[in-house]
């Protein structure tokens, strides 16, 4: 009898100590009374921002722990459209990182809360803000509008993920407690101002009903900076604001719009900041995150850590931003955001602050820290193989056109294409290439004479072919822009015509696609000149493995796979010099590494992987 009794306060522990019951029919998440209520008990909402698509789902698990060691009770992700949703009528949500039901419910198993951010638009510095690349070939589609092709497409887009975790709610059993609706809407009507008012309020509002059609369940919320709640709140949605540091601020706006009534939530609270390519590693110090931490703790304030763990944009994910100075703003492959988990899992100086702080006002014990993932070095890896790029690109059958076209009009959404056209009378003067999206190598009879760049808005250089002499414009999408007014103009590649001394160059264009949706394979290593971009391969095994990342300093500008994975871009500008390597990826024997390297200024025969990443190393 007293093992029964010991049992059962133990378990009665366990149910408190996060609020939170393992599996309850009849459990319910409300807002009553100006607070957040979890089984009719007041409960606090302590969270922070992990997203389950830039984690190998290896990981989930222990980042999840993480997570709840710091102290918090809740795991708030983004669900991108674009990631489960790859080609039209193609739904996917189980391949890769890709099964948001089984992040979901591991984060239950280690007693978390959810909060869902579905959309449809995600921003997150995610490609397109998470809206699939093929919708601007739908004639008169207008993203983020009140617009019956767009609408449509979400209200697909909607009931596909409502499957996979409506279930999976705190009404239904499971841990879902809030969805949020939309993402940051009062900044958009606030940039876009070519819209009517009412146009926006219709287009929120069928947003709203979409997701109650589908059966996600209230309470819902929307989030905004303080600000900006007019253009972004709804009747009957919790407004939350983001950033908002000052209380007094965040009580006077959420009281205006929610009936003089709290809860009040911070639902993006940045511990840290984003990234761009060739601009300096942002970073925010531990104590004033402490601070701020505490001011929230101590006047009751719920929060979401935006991000607590930001984890990669592997592969082709990566967003990007714009502003006055640069037309485009590429996000680097780290999303490790300064956050207080570190990229690869670590326990970083404000990780531990914030755990103390909560130690001493969380409302519940808070586990040990979990063991550090295991991280080791590859002193040297033999890039063996070596093949011409151009000339694999080139293999395939190329689209001919007059013009050149995008990469939506070549049904091909990320990667790269190669441009060529013939001329058979010589010309020399200016190439200009307005239309560049984003970054192009010149090439003129095989041989390189220039680059050029949107992220320095560099459009135009000087060229000269001869008599039957060959142009080659290799260009790269480097991410569509996720967030602002411009999201609506996100074509890739060549969007504009090409001309030299201002004469447009018409008739005869050949278009090779290289999406690299698979690893390019070198089956005859061949010569490689200097200047021409090169596909490098090679293997390796390993004594033990772990995490670890690979050097890419002395490359100048690619991607690489190992054992298949798309680790991400690279570029020697920085800040950025690593590439994160999971350790769950790798394998004793037999191990695979591949580069696409664009600018092959100085060839290379090796490669070495590190213990710590160089994200801080701005080289322009």
């Amino acid at each position: 009898m007293q093992v029964v009794r010991t049992n059962f306060f133990a378990l009665v522990l366990i149910v408190l100590s996060f609020g939170f019951a393992q599996a309850q029919d009849d459990a319910s998440f409300k807002i009553e009374n100006g607070s957040f209520v979890y089984n009719g008990k007041p409960t606090p909402i302590y969270s922070g921002e992990m997203h389950y698509e830039r984690i190998p789902k290896e990981y989930w698990r222990h980042r999840i722990q993480m997570m709840k060691a710091m102290g918090l009770n809740t795991i708030a992700t983004y669900v991108f459209w674009n990631y489960h949703n790859p080609a039209p009528g193609v739904w996917d949500f189980e391949s890769g990182n890709r099964n948001v039901a089984e992040f979901i419910k591991i984060a239950k198993e280690e007693e978390m809360f959810v909060i869902l951010r579905p959309g449809p638009y995600a921003c997150g510095e995610w490609e397109f803000g998470g809206y699939p690349w093929f919708l601007q070939n739908i004639p008169g589609l207008k993203v983020r509008e009140n617009n019956a092709q767009f609408l449509a497409a979400c209200k697909e887009y909607i009931n596909e993920l409502a499957k996979q975790v409506a279930p999976l709610q705190v009404n239904n059993g499971g841990n879902i407690i809030m969805t949020q609706v939309e993402n940051e809407f009062g900044s958009y009507v606030a940039q876009r101002e070519d819209i009517a008012p009412e146009d926006h309020k219709a287009y929120k509002e069928a947003i709203f009903k979409m997701l109650k059609d589908a059966g996600f369940q209230a309470p819902f919320f929307t989030s905004d900076g303080a600000w900006l709640f007019e253009g972004g709140s709804l009747e009957g949605v919790l407004p939350t604001a983001n950033g908002e540091g000052n209380i007094d601020n965040l009580k006077k706006v959420v009281n205006k719009f929610n009936n003089n009534e709290g809860p009040y939530m911070v639902a993006e609270f940045y511990p840290g900041w984003l990234d761009h390519w060739a601009e300096p590693f942002v970073k925010i110090s531990a104590s004033d995150i402490a601070k701020q931490t505490e001011v929230y703790l101590k006047n009751g304030v719920n929060f979401n850590f935006y991000m607590a763990h930001g984890g990669t944009n592997f592969g082709f994910t990566s967003g990007a931003n714009y502003n006055d100075e640069h037309d485009i703003q590429p996000d680097i492959t780290s999303y490790d955001y300064d956050a207080p988990i570190s990229e690869a899992g670590w326990v970083t100086p404000k990780y531990d602050s914030i755990r103390a702080l909560m130690q001493k006002y969380a409302p519940y014990e808070i586990p040990a820290v979990p063991e550090q993932i295991p991280v080791i070095e590859i002193p040297q890896i033999q890039l063996a193989k070596t093949t011409d790029a151009l000339t694999f690109i080139k293999k395939q059958k190329p689209v001919t056109s007059d013009s050149p076209l995008t990469f939506e009009q070549l049904e091909q959404g990320f990667g790269y294409v190669l441009y060529k056209k013939r001329f058979t009378q010589p010309i020399t003067g200016t190439l200009k290439v307005p239309g560049l999206r984003d970054f192009a190598t010149v090439y003129v009879n095989g041989k390189k004479v220039g680059e050029l760049n949107r992220v320095f808005n560099s459009y135009e250089m000087p060229i000269k072919i001869p008599f039957n002499g060959s142009l080659e414009i290799l260009v790269e999408n480097m991410g569509r822009i996720n967030y602002g007014a411009e999201i609506v103009n996100n074509l890739k590649g060549i969007t504009a015509p090409v001309s030299i001394n201002d004469y447009e160059i018409t008739g005869g264009w050949e278009m090779y696609k290289a999406p690299f949706a698979e690893v390019p394979e070198v089956i005859n290593s061949t010569e490689v000149k200097t200047g021409r971009p090169v596909v490098y391969s090679g293997s390796f095994d390993l004594k033990k493995q772990g995490d670890t990342f690979l050097n890419m300093s002395e490359m100048g500008k690619g991607i690489v796979f190992v054992n298949g994975h798309n680790l991400g871009r690279y570029w020697k500008v920085g800040p950025q010099q690593t590439l994160y390597v999971p350790g769950c990826w790798l394998k004793k024997k037999g191990n695979t590494i591949t580069i696409f390297e664009q600018l092959n200024e100085v060839a290379a025969t090796s490669i070495f992987a590190q213990k710590t990443p160089i994200l801080e190393d701005l080289k322009n």
